[in-house]
């Protein structure tokens, strides 16, 4: 009897505008753009793999991919040319509907942010791998030559 009363209760403290609220934003699988800090001027995409970026020495940078660290799978450098410095990271998901309570998995974003200190022309590669299994091949490779000047 004292459960059907705080039922009741509970239900009779929902007003018809929150009920509303909570009909009118649905979560979808809408795309979420990458985590990249706004004052990150060069965002490099995985369609730009195989190409040639230039950026400005002293200049940060990012390497915006999507990983699957919930498999253990993730992108780390595997080759930086010397004029190249890392300059911070940050991941995040990749669709809204990853931040509602109770999912689990999926891809997510991982941007790798470097900065270039001195001129110079060389090759970032980026690879994805299980961190643990370091005599495997990586599940992926992703390559672009960078132009400092």
């Amino acid at each position: 009897m004292i459960r059907v009363v705080l039922m009741a209760a509970a239900l009779a403290a929902c007003t018809p505008a929150q009920e509303a609220k909570e009909e009118a934003a649905p979560v979808t699988n809408q795309q979420v753009a990458a985590p990249t800090p706004s004052d990150v001027p060069v965002r490099i995409t995985a369609e730009q793999a195989g190409q040639t970026i230039e950026v400005g020495v002293n200049q940060r940078f990012a390497v915006e991919l999507v990983g699957v660290p919930t498999a253990g799978y993730v992108w780390a450098p595997a080759q930086v040319p010397d004029f190249l410095t890392r300059a911070g990271e940050a991941t995040g998901n990749t669709t809204q509907a990853q931040s509602q309570p109770g999912f689990t998995g999926g891809n997510h974003w991982e941007v790798l942010m470097f900065a270039a200190t001195a001129p110079g022309t060389g090759e970032l590669v980026l690879e994805q791998r299980r961190p643990w299994e370091a005599n495997e091949p990586p599940n992926d490779v992703f390559r672009v030559t960078i132009v400092a000047h």
